[in-house]
């Protein structure tokens, strides 16, 4: 698969992702949940590489894939673009408390699309 085509998969694993719910991209053991689900488990870094270079006018709904722990991760230096995500999840009914989602209420991780 060409860097093309992993971008294409990430971006409508994403958009599957119920509004009001949230997802992994990256966990502690280097697979995440969107990685999983596009059959390449072990580039869930890649994962968020794609999500970090989408436009701000973007259908992909980018706010919803969050680390395993459930916090909301830096995107690089200030919190301009970790507020942005929190404002957004908040938008939709998820529950942010001091940037982390509790995946046991918000969290979707179907075993397939």
């Amino acid at each position: 698969m060409d860097g093309g085509e992993f971008h294409a998969s990430v971006y409508e694993a994403v958009r599957q992702i119920p509004p009001g719910r949230v997802t992994s991209y990256r966990s502690y053991h280097d697979s995440g949940h969107i990685a999983l689900l596009i059959s390449m488990p072990r580039h869930a870094r890649h994962v968020g590489n794609a999500l970090k270079f989408l436009p701000e006018d973007t259908d992909v709904p980018w706010q919803r894939v969050i680390g395993a722990s459930g916090q909301i991760s830096s995107r690089g230096p200030g919190t301009t673009g970790a507020e942005r995500q929190r404002a957004a999840l908040e938008d939709e009914g998820v529950v942010v408390q001091e940037m982390r989602v509790n995946l046991n209420q918000f969290g979707w991780f179907p075993a397939s699309l």
